[in-house]
């Protein structure tokens, strides 16, 4: 949940900015996330890549959710973009603690501006996934259409974030948003009409669903099977 792009200050800044949060952060990450960002397991079985299929995920953090996804989709190979190295280097860790070397593979980048033939040697994906990183990217319409367009002809994109807790009391909303707020978090209450946006781009179709009376949200973009 760590691709920032930094618009403020540019990439270098989004850069610091995010591993000045993670630093210390990074080692218990996994361990205090678990009790509240919610929907990650259901969006990684829903993943289904085809055999010998290929999944990238933007805002990869720790890799808790590719080294999840390795294990539970062992047909497929796995690829993460984050802008933090400070979370990247949690991340090598994991995947290597894992034995996952060699169909995992992750490295820097910016979710809205990013190179994967560079990086990876690949360039179009079956899957791309976002796992609570949307709300935390200043430029999310861009990561997000930049996610769409990574797509293999019938590839499609899945997120899972907050929502705007709608079936909430307000005396509950306001301070969990505001102790978001604090980690440069920020709920996104267009995600669903961007998503649908995204899809239409792509020649595709997208379905959106509300997890939890509105405290999460989980979407799915399938593209056309004529991509250029």
């Amino acid at each position: 949940m760590t691709v920032r792009d930094g618009a403020e200050a540019g990439t270098s800044g989004g850069a610091e900015l995010m591993d000045g949060i993670y630093r210390w952060q990074r080692h218990v990450y996994d361990a205090t996330r678990k009790y509240y960002l919610l929907g990650r397991d259901r969006l990684i079985d829903e993943l289904a890549p085809p055999p010998g299929g290929t999944v990238l995920e933007l805002g990869c953090g720790t890799a808790r959710n590719l080294v999840l996804a390795a294990r539970r989709h062992p047909q497929a190979r796995f690829f993460g973009i984050d802008i933090s190295e400070q979370m990247l280097e949690s991340a090598r860790g994991s995947i290597r603690r894992a034995g996952l070397e060699g169909r995992v593979h992750v490295a820097q980048g910016d979710a809205t501006a990013f190179d994967t033939e560079a990086l990876f040697g690949a360039s179009r994906f079956d899957r791309v996934f976002f796992s609570y990183s949307l709300s935390m990217i200043p430029p999310w319409r861009e990561a997000l259409m930049a996610g769409a367009g990574a797509l293999a002809p019938g590839g499609g994109v899945h997120l899972v974030d907050f929502g705007m807790m709608e079936a909430w009391p307000g005396l509950m909303r306001a301070p969990f948003r505001a102790w978001l707020a604090a980690f440069h978090v920020t709920p996104r209450a267009e995600l669903g009409e961007a998503l649908a946006a995204c899809a239409a781009a792509v020649g595709g179709k997208a379905s959106f669903r509300r997890l939890h009376g509105g405290y999460a949200v989980i979407g799915d973009l399938k593209a056309g099977v004529a991509r250029s």
